[in-house]
């Protein structure tokens, strides 16, 4: 009886121990731990840096998540002299900072945390992780990088001017910090471009000079930019001032080829003046001109739009010697017009 009644103890501990809650941390389930950020991004300006990044709206396995417990923000700080590449990121513990739902208004909802514990002349490494619950984190996000100086100040002086198939934008030089010191390194500029005066995008590599000619524009079509100020630390971008947001419409200002081919006819109501039906698609309408024999310039007499190429001049003077010229408008706004035909006059 009594190995009877020890066995049946030892089995009711061995039973009592593995069904214990404190054993071992639970291990989440991979389908309810959130994707990882892919996007995490920073801007840098006087006041220090911004980070920002999409919220997951979905688990490891697809499914829909509506909301995010918390995000975990990590920070690492080097002194740009004991940087090291092939040393591991000596990234400290996490910020929490609050979570929410995924999406807002039917669109992902954009995460935002700000910054300004900034020192000069040290690298900064941030990466983050998100939760919908204390223990089920996700992997890391990319990791950002950047060295903080005293980032250069706003161009100033920023315009665009809008020509035919290109816009000219021009600016300032920077010579100062944002705090007002001499800019004691050179000053870049990079210049951002958008179709609709959001998503910015930029154009080309930072530039030593303070204009850009942008001709892979579309005559007719508003462009926006920006400007940002630059400085450079050895291979790391020291972020500075951006410029108020300028727009610029390229307008078309090449007038459509001359008239050819222009005769004139006396009939009994007129003269009847025609010419050759252009091929180019730009052309809209022509104008008629008439110049007496007595007159040094011509003068308008009519108007007829596509694809009409004749008109017939009921107000003939009986007593001179009439000329006529004829020109081609296309649908610009305002309409180029072509250089005058050659004249015609009656036979």
């Amino acid at each position: 009886m009594r190995i009877g009644f020890a066995s049946t103890l030892l089995f009711a501990v061995t039973i009592g121990l593995a069904g214990c809650g404190f054993k071992t941390e639970p291990v989440p389930p991979q389908q309810i731990v959130p994707r990882a950020i892919d996007d995490l991004s920073y801007a840098i300006d006087d006041a220090g840096v911004t980070l920002k990044w999409t919220y997951p709206e979905k688990s490891m396995n697809g499914d829909d998540l509506t909301e995010i417990y918390s995000f975990d923000v990590y920070r690492a700080v080097v002194p740009i002299a004991d940087l090291c590449e092939s040393c591991p990121i000596p990234f400290g513990e996490a910020t929490e900072i609050p979570g929410g739902v995924t999406a807002e208004s039917g669109k992902r909802r954009v995460g935002e945390y700000k910054t300004s514990l900034l020192r000069p002349d040290h690298k900064y490494f941030y990466k983050m992780t998100s939760r919908i619950s204390w223990w089920a984190a996700s992997a890391d996000s990319n990791i950002v990088s950047f060295v903080w100086q005293i980032p250069p100040g706003v161009p100033s002086g920023f315009s665009a001017v809008a020509e035919d198939g290109r816009i000219m934008l021009s600016w300032q030089p920077v010579t100062t910090l944002v705090d007002g010191s001499p800019a004691d390194r050179q000053v870049l500029y990079q210049v951002s471009r958008s179709d609709g005066g959001k998503d910015f995008v930029q154009i080309g590599s930072p530039l030593d000079r303070t204009s850009f000619t942008d001709s892979d524009v579309v005559n007719g079509k508003k462009y926006f930019y920006k400007v940002q100020s630059l400085m450079m630390l050895e291979a790391d971008r020291i972020s500075g001032g951006v410029t108020e947001i300028v727009d610029a419409t390229p307008v078309d200002k090449t007038p459509p080829a001359a008239p050819s081919a222009v005769r004139a006819t006396a009939t009994k109501k007129g003269n009847r003046v025609y010419w050759e039906r252009p091929r180019d698609p730009s052309v809209t309408a022509h104008r008629v001109y008439r110049r007496l024999a007595k007159q040094a310039t011509p003068e308008l007499i009519g108007e007829v739009t596509m694809p009409t190429s004749i008109f017939l001049d009921q107000n003939v003077p009986a007593d001179s010697s009439v000329f006529y010229t004829v020109t081609a408008l296309d649908a610009a706004t305002p309409a180029n017009e072509s250089a005058p035909s050659q004249e015609a006059t009656v036979r």
